[in-house]
């Protein structure tokens, strides 16, 4: 019989201990930080995002159930930190434009992607946040509908029609800009 999955171990015994979570960091960094960032397009709060939240976890010492959970338990908090963060954003956007400051986009944008991965990235910021929170959980993030919905808590029925709109938009505005 093979060992199970790591992620499904569930023990009464289960403890928070900093191997476990340095382990699960470590493991989960990338795809947290890739979803920030889908989130949020810009890498430099995306990387403060999941680092903040990597900290408050282990700081609060929530009581996680295993592995499974715990990561569960960290990507719902980056996308909760990554709503404060675009909310933060927006408040500043509106003061630097009631300011009328040109803002420039950094030095080094055409380096970090290319032109198709641009235009992927304006029709996403063409949905509403939770458009984009679906569409990046699901085909990003590879989660199912039922995971999404946990995440979000909405229901599974929302989640859907709500995958539905923003496919049709986001085909919508990738095909005009062919």
């Amino acid at each position: 019989m093979a060992p199970p999955d790591e992620k499904s171990q569930v023990s009464s015994e289960f403890r928070l201990d900093e191997a476990t979570m340095t382990r699960v960091v470590a493991a989960e960094w990338t795809r947290l930080l890739r979803m920030a960032y889908l989130l949020l397009d810009d890498r430099a709060t995306a990387e403060e995002t999941v680092q903040e939240v990597c900290e408050a976890v282990w700081r609060l010492q929530p009581a996680v159930r295993d592995v499974g959970h715990l990561t569960a338990y960290l990507r719902t908090a980056v996308v909760n930190r990554t709503r404060s963060a675009g909310r933060r954003r927006a408040t500043a956007q509106r003061h630097l434009a009631l300011a009328r400051i040109e803002h420039e986009p950094p030095a080094d944008t055409e380096l970090l992607a290319r032109e198709d991965r641009e235009q992927v990235r304006a029709a996403l910021s063409g949905l509403t946040e939770r458009q984009r929170e679906v569409v990046v959980l699901r085909y990003w993030g590879r989660l199912s509908e039922a995971e999404i919905a946990a995440t979000l808590e909405i229901s599974t029925g929302t989640v859907k029609s709500t995958a539905h709109h923003a496919r049709t938009a986001l085909r919508a505005a990738l095909e005009g800009a062919l």
